[in-house]
């Protein structure tokens, strides 16, 4: 039976067998100690470093899986050596200094450095063992909680993203409900997001910033729902007070959409609630002017109004793309952004406005 100091004595899970041990000393007696003493111990892969001016080189090319560090050292000291390896160290990696220096004062320095443990000269084989040991096991278990940490993370985002896909579900299926009453296609949402998010995509906007545009404008008239058919579907003029009804449309939206943790709800709503502002101050329901009123409302207005002179609905038949240029043109900087609608017209003479498909 081995002696309790023996090394023995000192057990070495089987996986800790091929972990990578770098040895940094410039002395080759202590090198070949303390390969002698982890090799008894068990460990299989150790490599030894007699200048620790190549360390940082080294540690960034390939990694090893535990430091044992000497301190005093010619050209650089193991405090040093720490300073440069910093930026270069994952937090809580496995750092052993050795040094026959027991001061209070250079221990504290070398913890706040980076270093986890120290070993005394002349070292214990026993001491050694078992410093490594623990150390390793802190270190392979601060790795396997990282892991499983990010494990539950993209659990919880895989399941956010699932309940996100849903909830959009159900919305656009609300929102081509309320549309099919005065669109006989249903396809209004789907054009006005492509557009919009052409626009957006033409007036610089990022791209993800697009594809959230390109999803969350599909819902810019579900607060259509809440309008009586006897309005909506009414042919000719609207009277002044079925007007009002009509413009309720922006808040029951924005009431639908409100409270939701998804980022891309949380857009649609202030799409809903704001695409009928205009440039001017003279839009519903706020009275927002100019830059204030959010950018994917101002390319939606633009879009949306491009749609609508083009298309047939209840009280009147669309007009070609070309009208539908020029009554836009006319509203470009009283009803509409100059700048969306120089967009648009680019857009157009460039014939990317042909599609009257779904986005799949």
């Amino acid at each position: 039976m081995s002696d309790v100091g023996s090394p023995d004595a000192v057990l070495l899970p089987p996986e800790f067998a091929s972990k990578r041990l770098l040895v940094v000393d410039d002395e080759e007696a202590n090198l070949m100690l303390l390969e002698g003493i982890l090799r008894r111990g068990g460990y299989t892969a150790i490599e030894l470093l007699d200048d620790p001016r190549q360390l940082v080189a080294r540690f960034v090319a390939d990694p090893p899986d535990m430091l044992l560090l000497d301190h005093r050292m010619p050209h650089l000291t193991g405090l040093e050596v720490l300073e440069a390896l910093a930026p270069h160290l994952p937090e809580g990696f496995p750092v052993v200094m050795i040094t026959a220096d027991d001061r209070p004062e250079l221990r504290h320095q070398a913890l706040a450095s980076g270093a986890r443990d120290f070993l005394t000269k002349p070292v214990q084989s026993v001491e050694v063992l078992l410093r490594v040991r623990n150390l390793l096991e802190a270190w392979t278990a601060r790795a396997w909680l990282a892991e499983q940490n990010e494990l539950l993370e993209r659990r919880v985002r895989d399941r956010t993203a699932d309940l996100e896909r849903s909830q959009m579900e159900m919305l656009v299926r609300l929102a081509r409900a309320a549309e099919y009453r005065d669109d006989a296609s249903g396809e209004h949402v789907w054009r006005v997001a492509r557009t919009s998010a052409l626009l957006a995509d033409a007036l610089g906007e990022p791209a993800d910033r697009v594809e959230a545009l390109l999803r969350a404008a599909r819902l810019h008239d579900v607060g259509k729902i809440g309008i009586p058919d006897g309005i909506l579907l009414k042919p000719g003029r609207l009277s002044a007070a079925e007007f009002e009804v009509v413009k309720t449309h922006c808040a029951i939206g924005y009431e639908l959409l409100s409270g939701s943790r998804s980022p891309l709800v949380q857009l649609a709503a202030e799409i809903a609630l704001t695409h009928h502002e205009r440039w001017d101050g003279q839009g519903y329901p706020s009275r927002l002017s100019g830059r204030t009123i959010p950018l994917a409302a101002r390319v939606l207005a633009v879009a949306d109004a491009f749609d609508a002179v083009t298309h047939d609905r209840a009280h009147r038949r669309g007009r070609s793309p070309e009208e539908a240029i020029a009554e836009i043109e006319q509203g470009r900087g009283t009803q509409f952004d100059p700048e969306a609608v120089d967009a648009l017209v680019a857009l157009f003479e460039a014939g990317e406005l042909a599609s009257d498909g779904p986005l799949g």
